[in-house]
């Protein structure tokens, strides 16, 4: 293993953090032949990559003091504070700057902006949105909030990543609310399809044969989403075709051919518990998405 102790050669990026993603990110960056020096709070995760020609650092405060830029991606924004923040590596950082790619909350990236600001360390806020094979292909998907000239003058850097990176704002936030939105569609659905596998093998359906089914079911989904979505911002709820009554009655049959069988409907009773308080105030014509009203 090598180490990179002299501070005054830079090198184009420094990773710290090589779980499975961090290794991705490190990986594409050495791929695209930048010189690129990586840390981890775990000695010999960097093995690999140090084969491949990345500089293993000894400390998070020589890594980031390698680099103009510094990307950071671990389990979540206290382990980020547990590394950048000792004195050590805060000035180290300043002058320069960090782009967080660690999944977490709005608000935690707006407290560690300022944090950043207040000890003159740039800070851009980011997600990515695909898995750790996507990284360093066209099919990765990069999301980024902060200072707009600050995501511009490390774009170069960035781009070796691959995929598309988009650019949300100057509030350092929507990054991580989109993130956050994008994944409760994700997890809200894995929990209905683990639902609905269960109620199937009750009946007696394999997984199997219902799947080519269920992907019937998802490859609807696209244009629904974009007019949902019209509908929300302008205000406007038809339910022509399927009123919210209509749902209301599906998700009892469901409710009912669950719990027949023993199978926690939970979800799907809070889903129907919406929709019928939707109706209650009035809204028994309105489709299914005017329960967004209630729940903001």
């Amino acid at each position: 293993m090598t180490s990179h102790t002299d501070h005054t050669e830079q090198s184009a990026v420094t990773v710290l953090g090589l779980g499975p993603m961090g290794r991705a990110l490190a990986g594409a960056f050495l791929a695209a032949g930048l010189r690129t020096t990586v840390w981890n709070r775990t000695p010999g995760k960097d093995r690999e990559l140090v084969g491949r020609g990345a500089i293993s650092a000894a400390s998070p405060e020589v890594a980031v003091a390698t680099s103009e830029l510094t990307v950071i991606c671990v389990v979540d924004y206290e382990a980020v504070d547990s590394i950048v923040r000792p004195e050590a590596v805060t000035d180290a950082l300043k002058g320069r700057t960090v782009v967080n790619l660690t999944a977490d909350t709005p608000d935690r990236a707006r407290s560690t902006a300022t944090w950043a600001a207040e000890h003159g360390i740039g800070y851009l806020d980011g997600a990515i949105m695909t898995p750790t094979t996507t990284i360093g292909t066209p099919a990765g998907v990069f999301l980024h909030s902060g200072q707009e000239e600050l995501y511009q003058r490390h774009r170069p850097v960035l781009d070796a990543l691959g995929g598309t990176h988009t650019h949300l704002g100057e509030d350092v936030g929507r990054a991580a609310g989109y993130d956050l939105a994008l994944l409760d569609i994700f997890w809200t659905a894995m929990a209905g399809y683990a639902h609905a596998l269960a109620m199937a093998r009750a009946e007696g359906i394999t997984a199997r044969e219902l799947a080519p089914f269920a992907k019937g079911i998802g490859a609807i989904l696209p244009p629904i989403f974009e007019q949902l979505a019209e509908e929300v911002d302008g205000g406007r709820y038809s339910g022509e075709g399927n009123p919210i009554t209509s749902a209301v009655s599906s998700m009892a049959h469901i409710v009912h051919t669950s719990e027949s069988h023993g199978i926690d409907a939970g979800v799907m009773r809070a889903a129907e518990g919406l929709a019928r308080r939707a109706i209650g105030r009035g809204h028994g014509t309105d489709g299914f998405i005017r329960i967004t009203d209630l729940l903001y």
